[in-house]
């Protein structure tokens, strides 16, 4: 009887990098990163490892991890206002758009968990060479700021200060949304019932 010889481990092979976009297949890497190990796993060294690709061309885009999680922070940055914007201009442009950017913001969210957290906890900073992403997380602000001013206009919301009212509402809205993230909002629906809710609470307090 012929005896069959031992299968030899099959070991995991990199997702090499072939041609394209090396800084869109990084940002995407360091995004799926995130996402499973959280940002103290990211080194770009482990990056280059998965797509198969030399230190050398990671440093030639990437000068190090923060640069790296500065463009993370700068793309969730970016779909984030294109969202808020979207919602409120969809929405109408009053009340009903007004509430479709809080469902819009959590929803980006529980979407994007590992730009929010790379936007929104502290590991990005000015003097890592982010003002793009800071830039970019003041137009998205300024985007609820504008919705805040156009209602004051129309008489939908009281006269206070906008950007004081934009910062209270966003505190709300972002509990609501690292709430969802902690899985202590487990059915998605739970979070947009939340957000509803809020949303109405809202409405009394920045009433004219």
């Amino acid at each position: 009887m012929l005896r069959s010889r031992p299968r030899k481990p099959v070991r995991k092979q990199p997702r090499r990098y072939h041609h394209g976009d090396l800084p869109r297949a990084m940002l995407q890497e360091a995004v799926q990163t995130i996402q499973t190990h959280g940002t103290e796993a990211l080194t770009l060294r482990g990056v280059g490892e998965r797509l198969g690709v030399s230190r050398t061309a990671l440093y030639r885009h990437f000068a190090d991890k923060q640069a790296l999680l500065a463009a993370v922070a700068t793309e969730g940055f970016r779909s984030l206002r294109v969202a808020l914007f979207e919602a409120w201009d969809t929405g109408g442009r009053g009340r009903e758009g007004f509430d479709a950017m809080g469902i819009a913001y959590v929803r980006f969210a529980v979407a994007h968990p590992a730009h929010y957290r790379v936007m929104f906890g502290g590991v990005v900073r000015p003097a890592d060479g982010s003002q793009e992403a800071g830039d970019l997380g003041t137009d998205a602000f300024q985007v609820l700021v504008d919705a805040i001013v156009e209602q004051q206009q129309r008489g939908l919301v009281r006269g206070d200060d906008p950007r004081q009212l934009a910062l209270y509402i966003w505190s709300v809205v972002h509990g609501v949304a690292m709430l969802a993230l902690d899985g202590m909002l487990p059915p998605p629906t739970q979070a947009d019932a939340l957000v509803k809710f809020a949303n109405e609470r809202l409405r009394t307090g920045i009433a004219p």
